[in-house]
């Protein structure tokens, strides 16, 4: 399902969305807050630019916007639903599972809405080992 290849691993590993060979992102750990949007200009391995156009990026913030409502859904019903807290619980649960969440989120957005645009080619990777 997470095989090199599909889309899922680029999305959730964060590497190139063509090649697969390498991280998207100078820094893998996104709870750097100062680093979690800081992204190679292009992959080392197959040149693949990364920011296609100006203000590419914008939007995976529609992308984010989704990730967060199914956060906070999924924080509700274990809160609410599941552990039976109280309305209040719930909201602060949700509030803190958004807040915690969010560098995972940002990123995820990014990673998604990248590959809406560009896809994995086998080839590419092994091209370029070529030319070299």
């Amino acid at each position: 399902m997470f095989k090199k290849g599909t889309k899922l691993y680029s999305i959730f590993t964060g590497s190139c969305p063509k090649c697969h060979s390498e991280s998207m992102y100078k820094r893998s750990n996104p709870y750097n807050i100062t680093a979690v949007y800081d992204m190679h200009e292009r992959c080392s391995v197959c040149h693949t630019k990364y920011k296609i156009e100006p203000s590419f990026f914008y939007g995976a913030m529609y992308v984010s916007y989704g990730l967060g409502v199914a956060i906070a859904v999924a924080a509700f019903i274990i809160s609410f639903v599941f552990l039976g807290s109280s309305m209040a619980t719930a909201f602060f649960s949700i509030m803190g599972a958004l807040v915690l969440l969010m560098p995972l989120n940002m990123r995820l957005a990014r990673n998604i809405w990248i590959n809406f645009f560009i896809t994995y080619d086998p080839d590419a990777a092994a091209h370029e080992a070529q030319n070299v």
